[in-house]
Formats: C-alpha cells, sequence, structure tokens
C-alpha cells in the first residue's frame, strides 16, 4: 500500500474513476487531494466525499495569497472541522515566479500555519526559492507555539531540509527524486530520518521517470517510491510501508478515520 500525499485531483474531472482505477492497480490506495484556495475548499471537499479512498486539506497556495489576502484564520479552522479535512494547505513561500510580493505570501502563510496550530491538523507547506525567509519564519512561528507540518515536493536545499528536521517536520518527495539531474535532492533524501519520509506526485505536474512528459497522476507514486527505496537501500514493499506509517502518524485525522472503517 502507498499514499499520494499530495495531489490535485481537481484536475481530472473528466477521467476520475480511469485515474483512480489506475492508482489502485498500482498499489496507491490512499490520497490527499491538496487545496490552492480557501475559497474553492467546496471543490476539494466534493471530491473527497465522492471517494472514501480519498481525504482533503483546505488552504492557499502562496501563488494564489494575492487573490484571497482577505482569509481569517476562523474561516481555514471553521472549513477544517469536516470529517474528511485532514490537513491545513498547501501554503508557503514561492519566489520562483514575480507574482505577489513576498510580504503577501508571508501574511498569508502566517495565517495558515495559526490555522494549524489552532486545528492540530499537519500544515503542507510549499516552498521555492525561498530558503531563507522560510526557515526564519518557521522557526518564529515554532517558538510562538507547536504544530505539525510537511515540506512537500522537497526541492530545496539541505539547510532548509536539516532545519525542517530539527523542528519536528516531514519531507515529502515527489517525482523531481527521479530527475537525471536530481543528485543534490537524492541525497537529501537518503539522509532524512526514516520517520519523517513521505512520497507524493503533486500531480498533475511532475511525472516521474519513466513516464517524464506525460500528464502524471496518483498511480505514479510508485515510480517515485521506487526510487526512494533505491537511495535508501530498501526494498520497494518496506519503503512502502514505513512511508505509509509515517503518513498515519503525521495525519493523524486521517488514521482515525481508517479506524473506524471511514476511510
Amino acid at each position: 500500500m502507498l499514499v499520494d500525499s499530495h495531489c490535485h485531483l481537481d484536475y481530472f474531472a473528466n477521467d476520475f474513476d480511469e485515474v483512480m482505477a489506475r492508482a489502485e492497480a498500482a498499489g496507491v490506495t490512499r490520497m490527499v487531494t491538496i487545496a490552492t484556495n480557501v475559497r474553492k475548499a467546496h471543490i476539494y471537499r466534493e471530491i473527497a466525499e465522492r471517494d472514501p479512498r480519498v481525504w482533503f486539506t483546505v488552504g492557499t497556495h502562496p501563488l494564489h495569497a494575492g487573490e484571497e489576502p482577505d482569509v481569517t484564520v476562523d474561516e481555514i479552522v471553521a472549513l477544517a472541522q469536516h470529517p474528511r479535512c485532514v490537513g491545513i494547505g498547501e501554503a508557503g513561500l514561492d519566489y520562483f515566479y514575480d507574482k505577489d510580493p513576498p510580504e503577501v505570501q508571508k501574511a498569508v502563510f502566517r495565517t495558515n500555519i495559526a490555522a494549524a496550530r489552532i486545528t492540530g491538523l499537519p500544515l503542507v507547506i510549499h516552498a521555492r526559492k525561498a530558503d531563507d525567509d522560510m526557515i526564519a519564519i518557521l522557526r518564529e512561528e515554532m517558538a510562538k507555539g507547536a504544530f505539525k507540518a510537511l515540506l512537500h515536493c522537497f526541492s530545496s536545499g539541505a539547510e532548509l531540509a536539516r532545519a525542517g528536521v530539527e523542528l519536528g517536520l516531514y519531507v515529502s518527495f515527489s517525482g523531481i527524486l527521479t530527475f537525471p539531474k536530481s543528485e543534490d535532492i537524492r541525497a537529501i533524501a537518503a539522509d532524512v530520518p526514516a520517520d519523517r519520509l513521505l512520497v507524493e506526485t503533486d500531480s498533475p505536474y511532475l511525472a516521474p521517470v519513466p513516464v517524464r512528459g506525460k500528464r502524471c497522476e496518483p498511480a505514479y507514486t510508485a515510480h517515485t517510491a521506487r526510487v526512494l527505496a533505491e537511495v535508501r537501500g530498501m526494498d520497494a514493499a518496506a519503503l512502502a510501508r514505513l512511508t505509509t506509517d509515517n503518513f498515519f502518524r503525521l495525519f493523524d485525522k486521517a488514521a482515525a478515520l481508517e479506524k473506524a472503517g471511514q476511510h
């Protein structure tokens, strides 16, 4: 069993059933569809309500921060009360694109952090070309009060990985891990503590080798997991067990639903 800890199933409206069937056939039996806009929470909620293999999150992606800078902590917390909402985000900082000013992104990120702290749900963090500011904010906010979090689709530097682990964060790897030029990412993946590792697709983006160039989908979690197992010197089955156990430890609301037979 594998869990795709981060995918965007709202992109698969036209062939949802086929995508889910391929995921199941590949051993990817659970997944989290990730929010990018709080104001579109109903879309992610409806997907999770449609299929018991799917959970969802609520939050504002940094590239959409300027679209909803006025979303409040209370709004996010209220939406997160839904039984199938298991996380906050994705939220964070993205300086790769010159879209929304850093100060707007930082403010929205802190709003999502506060919601994660209040709800006890893990924060799904997006970090791109913003390592120094991300480290500073995480340290500052963690000092205000602990919260659970995951550095998703990790493609940053080793310093952010180390800082995240020191703060208790988990680290998730996507198809980027499989790219020929991703030696640095594979080296980081080899060093992350075993109990902090997760896998994901970030589909429909970043299809892994050997399906590079295709639309990514949850089934492809298996390709990334295979490479992560090689990097860690593990067999694929052991890596699947490890990352699934880690997922349920972090996303404990999902674990409770599983235990209650309400996956």
